[in-house]
């Protein structure tokens, strides 16, 4: 099974949103691209695969990092090591949109230790939750225990993740502008698709 972003290592303070912030260059997208390769690259050694200074090259990182673009450093942790090998995507559908479901379900979700990720979406569902299990039917028990559970949850539906492929869309000149996310190419399988009615 796929090797996971677990954790981080160093976290930034946040820039400006992002409509103040200067449009990136060429130099700044070759940055990215190298540190999303190897966040550990020496800045003489990030300096050379880009071309230029390292004085120059420090500034860029520096600038990146107080204008929010370069927001941390992430540990990719290989999930099967820590007895994690199966990874899925649950899709929840809430029952009611109103505020106070939609905090009190996001504060559950980001509370479990499973939970790798998660999404608020548009479309049928509202929300796509990354997570990772021991076993199959650890996964199952845990949809079924954890999620299905809530009150506000109206329905649940699982995907087994055969392989995760991290991309690097937005890194090249001109596709950060286009307002389109990095490609995580998925291929997933239904394991198990639970409803519950909402309490």
């Amino acid at each position: 099974m796929p090797a996971q972003q677990r954790s981080s290592s160093v976290q930034l303070t946040p820039g400006p949103p992002a409509r103040h912030r200067p449009a990136l260059d060429v130099v700044d997208r070759a940055i990215l691209r190298e540190l999303s390769l190897d966040a550990r690259m020496p800045n003489n050694a990030l300096a050379l695969a880009v071309g230029v200074a390292p004085s120059t090259c420090l500034g860029r990182v520096r600038s990146l990092r107080q204008r929010g673009v370069l927001r941390g450093f992430h540990a990719d942790i290989d999930l099967e090591a820590l007895g994690l090998p199966i990874q899925a995507l649950v899709a929840v559908r809430l029952s009611t949109h109103s505020r106070d479901h939609i905090d009190q379900f996001q504060a559950h979700a980001q509370s479990l230790p499973q939970v790798l990720g998660t999404f608020h979406v548009s479309g049928t569902n509202d929300y796509l939750l990354h997570v990772a299990a021991a076993s199959p039917t650890a996964l199952r028990d845990f949809v079924a225990d954890s999620i299905t559970t809530q009150s506000a949850v109206l329905h649940a539906e699982t995907s087994l993740i055969f392989e995760y492929l991290r991309g690097q869309a937005g890194y090249r000149p001109g596709a950060c502008g286009s307002g389109r996310l990095g490609h995580q190419k998925t291929a997933t399988a239904a394991l198990d698709r639970v409803s519950a009615s909402s309490a």
